[in-house]
């Protein structure tokens, strides 16, 4: 069987990835290891047989893939984030970063380890391909400063599942509420609703003035004053006994209909003599990309558009809502204006799992140019973005931009989750049959085992202290907690488990905030230790 799988690579990957999905499925008291079980499964069966391996191009190119399509989704997070929020998480991850150097050098020169190993150790504890490359470009030749490999290899598999194991216990301690914090964050799935209000009396200032003053986060649709049916703009002033609907979480609806006045048993939505409602897909790529308040839809076609449906999320839309190929927008519409309105979006089902290969393609190669480019630190080094880091940055830069004239740079979102998710479980495939022979030679030596067990303590006490000073002493909420940690550890299955914990986008959103500046600091950090520990420092 193993000599199949020696010849085969192709089957090979597959065998992992059913192994690996059969083993994250298992949960014991509640944790399980998710998509990165593949992960381990790579590593047992590269344990079995060493001449078990893939190509790297395969796990590069599929983890350039991943990182670049997280990137696409979270390019607008990471500009917002660019304030003083952001600001304090990358705070929080460069010193807890600098805080783990300090530690390893500290645990090289207790375990005796070399310098390059002691490097090493560093990089599998924190997960860094890329950091483990620039060490081992740095050695080149020399002799005699030990092999980071070896204790990368070791370390690796619980740089992964410690952060995880943090996670789920820490959750449990600070007792997190996942669904509160999506609420706060306006994360949460819940669905919005449509009520007719019966206005009881006049009021002073416009729909405008209503929503800004009381900073409703909600819409409103139709308006029918003295019997006429209209579509209700800003401007409109509100008098006593005028219908107006509004749209919005079950929460916010009933807020609005206790200010204004009682709920109305008729829905306005039932009379569609006048005005129609059609739920369309966003999938010309004319429209996506950019801002409701830049397309002129209500002034065009004198329709309003009441939400935005984006994966399992509503959304009450504003005129900054930007829209992305793949969202399904609600419509209120003049009745012979429905057929123009959905040919303006494009209503293709079709077209919604096509993706523009031209700005793909381009995208990805900048990305791939930028990570190759070798970067000069001082003292006649160099290191470089690697695959991922390049990437994510060229990505970030490009999902943030949406669109450059004629060029659209997103891909519509259920493609962008199809890669996202075949690119991780490859890359962890290929990772796990790269690092299994050497782990296994290594793991059953008494120095092996102290490694190991340095890698432990380095994997969590970063993890804990990161979680522990994010979300008490700086108030982030956990959810975004676990993105921060999962970008402080640069590690996509990191990433998916936080993911699978929380149910929303929060640690996303946490993970593109720090993970460029995490990326470039561990490999420029990684060196520095292989400098002070070949000083004796």
């Amino acid at each position: 069987m193993l000599n199949i799988l020696v010849e085969n690579p192709t089957l090979t990957v597959f065998v992992v990835l059913l192994l690996g999905f059969l083993i994250g499925s298992v949960r014991i008291f509640g944790f399980s290891l998710g998509a990165a079980g593949v992960l381990f499964a790579g590593l047992l069966i590269s344990a079995l047989n060493a001449d078990i391996k893939l190509d790297p191009i395969v796990y590069e190119l599929w983890l350039a893939l991943f990182v670049y399509t997280i990137a696409l989704a979270s390019g607008h997070h990471f500009v917002q984030s660019l304030n003083r929020e952001g600001l304090r998480r990358n705070a929080l991850v460069l010193g807890m970063l600098v805080a783990a150097a300090v530690l390893t050098l500290g645990m090289g020169r207790l375990l005796g380890l070399a310098p390059g190993q002691t490097a090493g150790l560093y990089a599998g504890s924190l997960t860094n391909t890329p950091a483990l490359a620039g060490v081992i470009q740095a050695i080149g030749s020399r002799e005699g400063v030990g092999d980071p490999v070896v204790t990368y290899s070791i370390a690796y598999p619980m740089g992964v599942i410690g952060v995880m194991l943090a996670i789920f216990f820490l959750e449990k301690a600070f007792r997190v509420n996942y669904g509160q914090e999506a609420r706060d964050l306006h994360l949460a799935s819940e669905e919005l609703v449509s009520q007719s209000i019966l206005v009881r009396e006049n009021q002073s200032g416009s729909l405008l003035d209503l929503v800004k003053k009381n900073r409703w986060p909600i819409l409103f649709g139709r308006i029918s004053h003295e019997g006429k049916m209209e579509l209700a703009e800003p401007g409109d002033v509100l008098q006593a006994g005028d219908i107006i609907s509004v749209i919005g979480t079950p929460a916010d609806v009933r807020q609005v209909t206790a200010a204004l006045g009682t709920p109305h048993a008729e829905s306005l939505a039932a009379d569609r003599s006048q005005l129609d409602f059609r739920r369309i897909f966003v999938s010309n790529p004319q429209v996506a990309g950019r801002s409701l308040k830049e397309l002129h839809f209500h002034n065009r076609f004198g329709a309003t558009l009441t939400r935005v449906r984006r994966g399992d999320r509503d959304i009450v839309p504003n005129g900054d809502t930007i829209l992305e190929l793949g969202d399904r927008v609600r419509v209120v519409t003049p009745v012979e204006r429905v057929q123009e309105v959905t040919r303006f979006f494009g209503d293709s089902y079709k077209h919604l799992s096509e993706i523009n290969l031209l700005t793909f393609s381009l995208g990805l190669t900048v990305g791939l140019l930028l990570g190759a480019f070798p970067i000069p630190l001082p003292g006649g080094t160099t290191f470089q973005l690697g695959v991922a880091g390049g990437s994510l940055l060229v990505g970030l830069l490009l999902g943030a931009l949406g669109r450059t004239g004629r060029l659209l740079w997103t891909i519509p979102y259920s493609a962008n989750l199809t890669l996202r998710q075949f690119g991780l479980a490859l890359f962890l495939a290929g990772v796990g049959l790269r690092s299994g022979s050497k782990f296994a030679a290594q793991i059953g030596s008494l120095q092996g085992l102290l490694m190991f067990l340095g890698g432990v303590i380095l994997t969590g006490l970063t993890a804990a202290l990161t979680l522990w000073i994010g979300h008490r002493l700086l108030k982030i909420p956990f959810s975004i907690a676990t993105g921060v940690l999962s970008g402080l550890q640069t590690h996509p299955a990191v990433l998916g488990y936080a993911g699978e914990r929380t149910g929303n986008e929060a640690p996303e959103i946490g993970y593109a905030s720090v993970y460029p500046v995490a990326m470039i600091a561990k490999i420029i950090l990684a060196q520095v230790i292989l400098t002070l520990a070949s000083r004796g420092m």
